[in-house]
């Protein structure tokens, strides 16, 4: 695998060590093996690793099959993707209902990471999964397209530079917008849910914003965004206030239909390029 990358006009001089190892979080034995083997290149000639690098200096880097293993994916059905943004290193989806972000058993193909890893073959390339959507929701969805993005996408999404906005309809008159902190845990009597748990649990927390009401059917239309990742924390937190998503099989008393729960934006800013990405998947739950 051969990457070339050029720094961008804000870019911080630095060394090639300090640029492998701060900014791209290349693993120290691939930091050997790229300094031993002089695998580092920049603007066409061979660097040392104490070298200084700077804004429009083109790094090209050459892996060997060891410095990253390729994972074993069994391949699904391109036809199932449909691409919000896609360049050489990331790709962003529109993830469909009830389909899951990535197998939990090794012969299990029909996930959206085997249906990306089929779109990918003609590339060349394999599939990696950043974050992950409930199989319940819909919505805009984040792969790297290489390990070596892998983990610098890992610390924008854990430093909370990856903005993400949803859509969800609840049950009832929610009468003004509000930021839900409250602490998420197991629930130790369902493997399947998690419950608000304010002595165990870890810090979730969410901003709701108030769109509309529909008296008719006693729902209200709202945006969410995460201050945190945790699992099912939209779903658990909105249930916790009383007002749980509107078709949840696993928090609503009577579901009914779909889970109302959509990723609708989906923004970051390029981590080679500082490009601004906004990834919209267009509404879906009116």
């Amino acid at each position: 695998m051969e990457l070339s990358i050029q720094l961008p006009k804000n870019f911080k001089e630095q060394t090639v060590r300090e640029l492998l190892e701060q900014e791209w979080l290349v693993p120290r034995k691939v930091r050997h093996f790229l300094r031993t083997r002089k695998n580092v290149v920049v603007n066409g000639e061979p660097a040392l690793f104490h070298f200084s690098v700077r804004s429009g200096d083109t790094i090209t880097l050459q892996f060997e099959p060891e410095d990253y293993p390729i994972p074993t994916i069994l391949l699904g059905n391109k036809a199932n993707i449909d691409v919000l943004f896609e360049d050489e290193h990331l790709i962003i989806l529109n993830k469909p209902i009830g389909m899951k972000t990535h197998p939990n058993q090794p012969d299990e193909n029909d996930t959206l990471l085997n249906h990306l890893a089929a779109y990918l073959v003609p590339k060349n390339q394999i599939p990696y999964v950043v974050h992950r959507l409930d199989k319940e929701t819909s919505g805009a969805i984040l792969f790297a397209k290489n390990p070596f993005v892998l983990p610098i996408l890992g610390r924008l999404l854990e430093s909370k530079q990856i903005y993400r906005r949803y859509q969800a309809v609840v049950s009832g008159h929610l009468k003004e917008s509000l930021t839900i902190r409250k602490k998420i845990g197991r629930d130790r009597h369902d493997r399947r849910k998690r419950v608000v748990d304010e002595r165990h649990g870890d810090m979730a927390i969410t901003h709701v914003d108030i769109a509309s009401y529909v008296k008719k059917t006693n729902q209200t239309t709202v945006y969410c965004v995460l201050e945190t990742g945790r699992t099912h924390q939209i779903r658990v937190h909105l249930a916790s206030i009383g007002h749980p998503i509107v078709g949840d099989p696993l928090y609503h008393p009577k579901p009914n239909g779909r889970l109302m729960l959509h990723a609708y934006e989906l923004h970051l800013f390029h981590p080679f390029t500082g490009e601004a990405i906004v990834a919209v998947a267009e509404p879906s739950l009116w």
